[in-house]
């Protein structure tokens, strides 16, 4: 999704953005596809025991879920014993098959619900935070802008020297930011839109300051 003049683009916008400010600011793009097996499993898990089930209160006998098998022995014993194996077979089959289909294709992230895509990607955010270190900046300052653009989920996660002096809605509308470009075709632009954002609020509440100010984190895009 970003070529070399889009990674360019973001840099020298975290490098201005941070030449206003003694805070630091960390893009992170996640373009990896997630896989929801949980959902996929569960949807397979149901449907394999509602379906077979459903056909059999329809009136439809077990053993003729399978054709081409003759199940019938004359015995009522034995008949029972079989449409039962042809009832759990077809339940086994039901489910491997849509397991692979909803665990293996977009269809079980399109069906996992909103706020799920939403808790992962939330975490994995705090993840990079903290292995990336952000979260150790000397007066925690520092700003992730993660997104996850399978998902199209964006999070800022900011440290608490910062998070405490701004107004939540200002994080939304970098989100927003963000989350516009993606949608636009543009996510360089939306990257470059979310830096100005935060950098302007990074500049209020901790200007730069003459002396010593190293930069202690990466001015790029981290692509994942």
């Amino acid at each position: 999704m970003f070529s070399t003049e889009d990674r360019a683009r973001v840099a020298h916008a975290i490098t201005a953005a941070e030449a206003q400010t003694s805070g630091e600011i960390v893009c992170i793009v996640n373009e990896r596809v997630h896989h929801y097996s949980a959902t996929g499993l569960t949807i397979a898990a149901l449907l394999a025991f509602v379906l077979p089930l459903g056909a059999v209160v329809a009136g439809v006998d077990p053993s003729a879920l399978l054709p081409g098998q003759d199940w019938s022995g004359g015995d009522p014993v034995v008949d029972m014993r079989r449409a039962i194996e042809a009832f759990a077979a077809i339940e086994v089959l039901i489910f491997a098959l849509l397991a692979a289909l909803l665990v293996w294709t977009p269809a079980g992230s399109w069906l996992t619900p909103y706020r799920f895509k939403r808790d992962r990607v939330h975490a994995e955010a705090l993840a990079q935070f903290r292995a990336r270190g952000i979260g150790d900046t000397r007066e925690r300052t520092g700003v992730l802008i993660y997104v996850s653009t399978a998902d199209r989920i964006a999070e800022v996660v900011a440290d608490e020297g910062i998070y405490a002096k701004v107004d939540r809605h200002h994080w939304r509308a970098t989100v927003s930011a963000l989350l516009a470009g993606i949608k636009s075709g543009t996510p360089a632009q939306g990257f470059v839109d979310a830096i100005v954002l935060a950098g302007a609020v990074l500049a209020e509440h901790f200007p730069q300051t003459p002396g010593d100010n190293p930069n202690e984190l990466p001015d790029r895009l981290i692509v994942l």
